[in-house]
């Protein structure tokens, strides 16, 4: 425990970040919270891009021609309603291929520094041919893709308004223009953020203790930090090693309930599991961090707060 003095000072800090008279009278509730309330709000509902750019990714985005037999769009895998997943424990491709991974959620991925389970890609631009080109997913060759739309005038069209100084369907403009519509991808407002905001009643008391455990006790926030909930950063959480390492990026938490089975193997089929691992995992690698043992009733609360982080029009019972 840090010193008294440490304890007032973060204290201060939570109450400084918090504008609401209602929210301050919760202060005591969350004493040793590592994290200000405020620094999860994710804002205002992202506003609908008018931008030519981006509307032609998402027309792309969801064009079963990027893949080679014409029967998987980036949408198949990354469906909006599920949190841009696909409710799979690993992903299937075109032609039923199965791949090695579950699909990661698409949401908030214009700040990610690092994209990919294994965190080996920079940028969105570079990222988003792999899958067309990957054989267990799309199957499709860029250059043929490529000829392939420029063969259809409305499509053509379509990149002569995104890109009026280069208007040839290339492999790059294709890149690009996927790239422009995963950036408009971002969380939608969720009753958390208006707990964060200040509004401590639209959180319930079973909630609001969920929320203390996972940024005191139970730790999460040390990782999952920020609006995103996610420091982009590879951790080992002491999953099974399935020949893939063990050392991922760590997700973002918007739209969870949406999102099961959960983890890069989506070995975890609930949020309930989720929680459970971290508090009984019996792993000892290097750099795992120490179980939490959490009572049952403090599970529950913890799993309560979890599914706060989705709108309240998915919020589902995944527990």
């Amino acid at each position: 425990m840090p010193p008294r003095t440490a304890r007032f000072a973060a204290v201060r800090r939570w109450a400084t970040a918090v504008t609401s008279a209602a929210a301050l009278a919760a202060c005591a509730t969350y004493a040793y919270r590592p994290a200000p309330l405020a620094s999860f709000h994710a804002g205002d509902a992202p506003a609908p891009t008018a931008d030519a750019r981006a509307e032609l990714g998402r027309a792309l985005f969801f064009d079963v021609r990027l893949s080679g037999a014409n029967d998987t769009a980036c949408a198949s895998c990354h469906q909006p309603a599920r949190g841009f997943e696909d409710g799979r424990a690993v992903a299937v491709g075109t032609g039923g291929r199965v791949g090695a991974m579950a699909t990661p959620t698409l949401i908030g991925v214009g700040e990610a520094r690092r994209l990919m389970w294994d965190g080996r890609v920079k940028s969105l631009e570079a990222q988003a041919l792999m899958p067309v080109a990957n054989p267990l997913e799309m199957d499709q060759d860029p250059a043929a893709l490529s000829a392939e739309l420029a063969a259809d005038p409305a499509t053509r069209a379509a990149f002569a308004r995104a890109f009026p100084s280069d208007p040839a369907v290339t492999p790059a403009n294709i890149a690009r223009a996927l790239a422009a519509y995963q950036r408009t991808i971002r969380p939608e407002p969720t009753r958390f953020d208006r707990f964060a905001a200040g509004d401590v009643a639209a959180l319930t008391a079973s909630e609001q203790r969920g929320f203390a455990l996972f940024n005191g006790k139970a730790a999460c926030a040390q990782c999952h930090s920020g609006p995103l909930m996610t420091d982009n950063r590879l951790h080992d959480i002491g999953l099974a090693d399935r020949g893939q390492g063990t050392r991922f990026k760590t997700p973002t938490l918007r739209h969870l309930a949406a999102r099961a089975p959960y983890m890069h193997d989506g070995s975890l089929p609930t949020l309930a599991a989720v929680v459970a691992h971290y508090a009984d995992h019996s792993v000892q690698r290097r750099g795992v961090p120490a179980r939490t043992p959490l009572t049952a009733p403090e599970r529950r609360d913890l799993v309560a707060f979890l599914d706060t982080l989705s709108p309240d029009a998915v919020q589902t019972a995944a527990r």
